[in-house]
């Protein structure tokens, strides 16, 4: 975020470091929706087990998990506690992919941090000195090499295998280098042991990854190690680097280039002569990668097989390319090209390598590497902003941002349920600022055809060298060389997912000209074919050029109207990063995550610091946002209240937000081609930047953004009134039915008009059906828009209600900033108030599908009272037997309004298991509906 890091501060709390009791208990890297919960008992002791690691040549076994403990607690010698049976008496027991806080966490010895202010507690001290990272594995046959193959270390490590110092901090540094070494000579049979000695982190200093003002970062900075490290078997002659440079022929997409390429290591010390043998053909269902648990997914069809012999010296390193004009085969004849969601299917190939050395039966070494067909060029328009084409499409990129975990604790089925969520709100794309996530998360991004924009952080290490608002310290030639090798190991990961369409070498900032061409070099030298973005703000880099997106905010609350207007972060150009600021959860997650306490400063007290908001002093209370819900909605008269108009006002504004960069995609001047929302959730427990909550239950901003991106929308202008067709479906509509009903908030009709024959192409494109009058006779201050849009059967294809005020919010563009706009006079919404109780019915039954694991929940919402009020934004939560919400849930529709006679079918998809025993029931709430609950079995 521009210029956030200026705005720093840091907290002093006294924390209580004397008499801490270490005590050895099981590990984990599961990140579950809920972190432990305070006052947890202790786990019982689990040793942690060695890893068998097989013999056969061509495996890759992740370590299972490691002893951990602080250096400071103990007096060994590194060669005593790199050595096999070791007692590692007291030690703590953490995952194979594990920062040092997540294990302690695990281990029950911190209360849940997620909870109030719990993480002050937590000694940052304990953090200060390096940690021992201590795993062994068994080795049956120490015929084949071993080699150590790992990234993910934060910050830096001396490395041990049996006694033995392999590798010192000075060249295992940063997070994203990837390190490999031949420890041959050093395993025996039976049980070996590997140890590092993590250095602490410190983003400021390192290369690593930060949390900037996203959250209150972790005391321990993620020190640990955050990806697999993998013992690697081969014969004399090693296979690395194995990939496909596809080129697909354009725009006839008839043909695909594919291009084989892969490194070959004599690890011997006589010349060898080996044979590099190969097939590519077409997954069975989805891609599985090469992550941990990838799956062997069969190959329906091989469309190409190759071979050739090569000849290598002693300690020969070579890399072998078979191209299509060698190898017609690799011409591939009508692909199966990978398109994202909505666009068309996300089919994937596999590349299989076999290394051979003559005269050996079984191979020396194999590789394996799952790769999608397609292309993406992202040109500047004639604006200058970045237009993103698939596979010559042009694409209007809907997106938010990426957070891991607070801890890095990788969960495939939390990641899986977020990206799921991603696509239910008709997402398209993600972007990863820094804390690029592990092979498992693009592998599903893939699977789901969702885009990713990995890239950089701002602020930090990263931009030292040429961020002058940031807090990084400038860069060593070291840094240099880890930066470089940093680039060169994620564009080898990540070249080959087609759901990764850009890599963005700066954030807040482009890099100076040696920076650039370190990454330069280290992108062309990996075979890279995705674009190159200098930077997330509009800015320029000496040799790639002007970014084409812009970083102009707003960060904090600003009107719906805002987004109108091509100014500033309004919808024009490519918005890297933008929102209105706070998005407060749900009240059941507000209870799990704060105090009653803290709950009622948060709606009492604007000015109050949120722990929960953010480290900044720019956004760390709510008074931009709270004075403006007061002054639009009436102050709020208890939590409950507070919490109702927060999704009301959240539901209205991200809406708005991408309702906006919609309608303006296709203008012939200053069209929008991309934005991403700040951001699609939060690492831990927050009470901003957020569609979707830590436990993944869904507000106004999460319904508000599922509305506005329906395939074919009908929405309104804050900025002309108009009422406008949105088709985002490839396919053109026709035969359309605009109409347009304007209410007072007790439902008296003040306007109504209907526009049939319309019609609107697909890819996208909008079409104006109406404006509303500047004034309608009788029109409270207060009134609701209802736009119903049915197609040429009469069927409902979209509808979608405003409640709007004659009084318009004024912004004063003067006096506007980085992250926000001031406004100096509010719409006038108090009149929702006067809204009567209006009840709402609702039948249900509920379907289980044994084989799927999954529950299907169909409800009927009726809205049976008399008289003309309507009922606004009727949430429906489904619940278990407790109260507690079934999460995650995936509704078709939800936070509905229904005038009196009209009914909703709303569909709820979730896991059985998530009932947890319980019979489903329904909890229905709304603005001016009793909160009421019903069963749903």
């Amino acid at each position: 975020m521009l210029r956030r890091l200026a705005h720093h501060h840091a907290r002093t709390v006294a924390l209580a470091v004397a008499g801490m009791v270490l005590v050895l208990t099981a590990g984990t890297t599961g990140a579950a929706p809920a972190a432990q919960g305070a006052g947890a008992p202790l786990r019982s002791v689990t040793a942690v087990a060695a890893t068998v690691v097989p013999a056969a040549a061509g495996s890759a076994t992740p370590l299972s998990g490691y002893a951990v403990q602080s250096t400071a607690k103990v007096a060994d010698t590194a060669e005593t506690v790199s050595s096999p049976g070791y007692p590692a008496t007291g030690w703590y027991p953490a995952g194979p992919r594990s920062t040092v806080l997540a294990a302690l966490l695990a281990a029950g010895v911190h209360p849940d941090p997620f909870h109030s202010t719990q993480q002050e507690l937590i000694p940052a001290a304990d953090f200060s000195v390096p940690w021992w990272y201590r795993s062994d594995f068994t080795v049956a046959d120490t015929t084949a090499r071993t080699h150590l193959d790992f990234s993910g270390v934060i910050s830096a490590a001396d490395v041990f295998v049996n006694g033995r110092l392999i590798a010192a901090e000075s060249a295992v540094v940063g997070a994203y280098t990837r390190h490999e070494f031949d420890v041959t000579t050093l395993i025996r049979p039976g049980t070996n042991t590997v140890a590092f000695r993590i250095q602490p982190n410190n983003p400021r200093k390192h290369l690593t990854m930060g949390w900037l003002d996203w959250l209150q970062p972790p005391p321990d900075e993620n020190m640990g190690i955050v990806r697999d490290v993998t013992v690697r078997r081969a014969g004399p002659v090693a296979l690395r680097d194995a990939h496909v440079v596809s080129a697909l022929a354009m725009p006839s997409m008839a043909t695909a280039d594919l291009t084989v390429r892969a490194r070959l290591r004599n690890d011997s010390d006589a010349t060898v002569t080996t044979t590099l043998s190969g097939t590519v053909g077409q997954v069975k269902g989805t891609s599985r990668g090469q992550g941990r648990g990838a799956v062997a997914d069969a190959v329906t069809q091989v469309d190409a097989a190759f071979a050739r012999s090569v000849t290598l010296a002693p300690h020969e390193t070579r890399t072998v390319s078979f191209s299509p004009a060698e190898h017609p085969a690799l011409r591939l004849k009508s692909p199966r090209v990978w398109w994202p969601a909505r666009m068309g299917g996300q089919p994937m190939y596999e590349l299989g390598l076999t290394a051979t050395t003559h005269g050996t039966p079984t191979p020396s070494d194999t590789a394996r590497q799952t790769f999608g067909i397609r292309d993406v060029r992202a040109p500047l328009n004639a604006d200058g902003a970045r237009q993103y084409e698939v596979n010559g499409r042009p694409l209007l990129v809907k997106g938010a941002g990426w957070s891991p975990d607070q801890f890095l604790r990788w969960d495939p089925t939390y990641a899986e349920d977020r990206l799921k969520y991603a696509l239910d709100l008709g997402l398209n794309t993600l972007r990863l600022e820094g804390h690029i996530e592990p092979d498992e998360f693009f592998d599903l991004a893939d699977r789901y055809g969702i885009l990713t924009l990995p890239g950089w952080e701002c602020c930090t290490k990263w931009e030292g060298d040429f961020n002058r608002d940031g807090a990084g310290e400038r860069w060593t030639a070291a840094d240099h060389s880890t930066a470089r090798a940093s680039m060169a190991a994620e564009a080898a990961r990540l070249r080959n997912h087609p759901g990764v369409i850009s890599f963005l070498i700066g954030s807040d900032a482009a890099p100076t000209e040696e920076i650039e061409r370190g990454y330069l070099d280290a992108l062309k030298a990996a075979d890279w074919n995705a674009p190159v973005i200098p930077a997330a703000a509009d800015t320029a880099s000496p040799i790639t050029g002007r970014s084409g997106m812009k970083m102009t905010g707003p960060y904090d609350w600003v009107p719906p109207g805002y987004w109108y207007d091509k100014r500033d972060g309004g919808a024009s150009g490519f918005n890297s990063e933008t929102s209105a600021g706070p998005d407060i959860p749900t009240l059941d997650t507000l209870r799990r995550m704060m105090t009653p306490a803290e709950l009622e400063t948060l709606w009492k007290d604007p000015t109050a610091v949120q722990y929960h908001r953010s480290p900044s002093a720019t956004f760390d209370t709510l008074e931009l946002y709270d004075t403006a819900l007061t002054a639009r909605y009436g102050a709020p008269a208890s939590l409950e209240d507070y919490v109702r108009k927060a999704q009301l006002a959240q539901y209205e504004n991200v809406r708005a937000q991408f309702e906006a960069y919609a309608r303006n995609a296709k203008d012939p001047s200053a069209p929008s081609t991309g934005v991403i929302y700040w951001m699609f959730n939060s690492g831990w427990t927050s009470l901003h930047w957020q569609l979707v909550d830590r436990f993944l239950d869904q507000g106004g901003a999460y319904f508000g953004a599922k509305k506005a991106n329906e395939p074919l929308h009908v929405q309104y202008g804050y900025d002309d009134r108009s009422v406008t067709v949105v088709n985002s479906r490839p396919a053109p509509a026709s035969g359309l039915t605009a109409r347009v009903t304007l209410f007072a908030p007790d439902g008296t009709r003040k306007y109504d008009r209907t526009v049939t024959g319309l019609s609107v192409a697909g890819g996208g494109a909008s079409s104006t059906a109406l404006t509303l009058p500047g004034s309608v006779p009788g029109l409270p201050t207060t009134y609701l828009a209802r736009l119903l849009l049915t197609d040429a059967a009469g069927r409902e294809v979209s509808r979608n209600v405003y409640w709007l005020s004659t009084e318009e919010d004024v912004l004063d563009r003067e006096r506007g900033d980085w992250f926000h706009t001031p406004t100096t006079s509010y719409a006038d919404l108090r009149g929702l108030d006067s809204m009567a109780r209006t009840a709402v019915t609702a039948t249900a039954s509920t379907t289980a599908d044994g084989a799927s694991g999954t529950s299907t929940t169909t409800v009927t919402l009726r809205h049976a009272g008399t008289g003309g009020t309507p009922a606004l934004l009727t949430d429906v939560h489904l619940v278990r037997a407790s109260g507690d919400p079934v999460l995650p849930v995936r509704w078709n529709d939800n936070q509905v309004s229904l005038w009196p006679g009209e009914s909703a079918t709303l569909t709820a998809t979730y896991r059985t298991a998530d009932l947890r025993g319980s019979a489903p029931r329904l909890r229905i709430s709304g603005w001016n509906t009793p909160t009421v609950t019903a069963p749903a079995a």
